[in-house]
């Protein structure tokens, strides 16, 4: 169960990752619009999906998930493979630590 709640959390970053590049292309960071009432998946194969959730079995989803630590940045990696990294990714001056224009 841990696996699949971490599953469904990676997921949702997957989603807004991939769409990075049409948002780097502004240089403005883009807040990340994500439903309650969906649950995004990242497979065991590295594909991605999202689902409609339901309430019946709420309980078990809570079963084992951990909230996501501030100062977290979830990314793709040139291998396409899903990463996280936890730590500050911001300047003092609020640009993007990692960025292209550095």
């Amino acid at each position: 169960m841990i696996a699949h709640s971490v599953t469904t959390l990676l997921a949702a970053a997957v989603a807004v990752t991939l769409a990075a590049p049409a948002m780097a292309q502004t240089g403005e960071a883009m807040p990340w619009v994500l439903s309650p009432d969906m649950g995004y998946g990242y497979t065991k194969d590295g594909k991605m999906f999202s689902y409609k959730m339901g309430t019946s079995n709420a309980k078990e989803l809570f079963k084992g998930a951990r909230k996501v630590p501030k100062d977290t940045l979830f990314f793709v990696g040139a291998n396409g493979q899903l990463y996280m990294r936890s730590g500050p990714f911001l300047e003092h001056d609020g640009s993007f630590k990692f960025g292209s224009d550095r």
